[in-house]
């Protein structure tokens, strides 16, 4: 599958290698610092992953996933490991109902419950995504543009080929299923 994206989001590095290697299909986000006063929102439907070393701590991280931590290999660069595709967002505004996704994801329930109550404003955002590893990886010089504690990246025209999901279609439907059961038991 030949694609041409024009947008990256930002996330942690260690989240990025779970979704490309199908251990983790869903992310929790909050926002960068630097998002509108609304907060992060999902702007986009492809993107590719752009891993992010910056704030990432190892006491936020699940055990099983703690191993990935890793200084960044390639300072100066940024390695674009995936293309993701958002198969359902949910915005959740219940603590109960984001602790549950934990399972799902990288993040610890100390970590969820912090992006939660971040700035006050007690939600986050729940994507289950799609995700398909590059065939190469796509290895961009950083830009003045590209720093900074914002989720989304424009990208120039690029163009990239990605492989078939790292989880399979049936296991993901599955997934997409468990995760929307447990956020409706939570509803507030």
């Amino acid at each position: 599958m030949t694609t041409t994206p024009h947008t990256a989001l930002k996330e942690w590095d260690t989240q990025c290698q779970a979704l490309v290697a199908g251990q983790s299909p869903l992310l929790i986000r909050k926002g960068g610092i630097m998002e509108t006063h609304g907060g992060f929102e999902v702007e986009y439907r492809r993107f590719l992953l752009y891993p992010t070393f910056l704030h990432q701590n190892p006491a936020e991280l699940r055990p099983e996933f703690a191993g990935r931590l890793r200084e960044d290999p390639h300072p100066g660069q940024i390695v674009l490991p995936a293309l993701a595709e958002v198969v359902a967002v949910h915005k959740v505004e219940s603590l109960e109902a984001a602790l549950a996704l934990e399972p799902y994801q990288a993040l610890t329930a100390g970590a969820i419950e912090r992006r939660f109550h971040y700035r006050n404003r007690p939600w986050v955002h729940a994507l289950l995504l799609r995700v398909r590893p590059l065939r190469e990886p796509l290895v961009l010089d950083e830009t003045p543009e590209m720093l900074g504690c914002v989720s989304w990246v424009p990208l120039r025209d690029v163009e990239v080929e990605a492989n078939e999901p790292a989880l399979p279609e049936p296991e993901l439907e599955r997934l997409q299923m468990e995760i929307e059961t447990r956020l409706k038991a939570h509803e507030a």
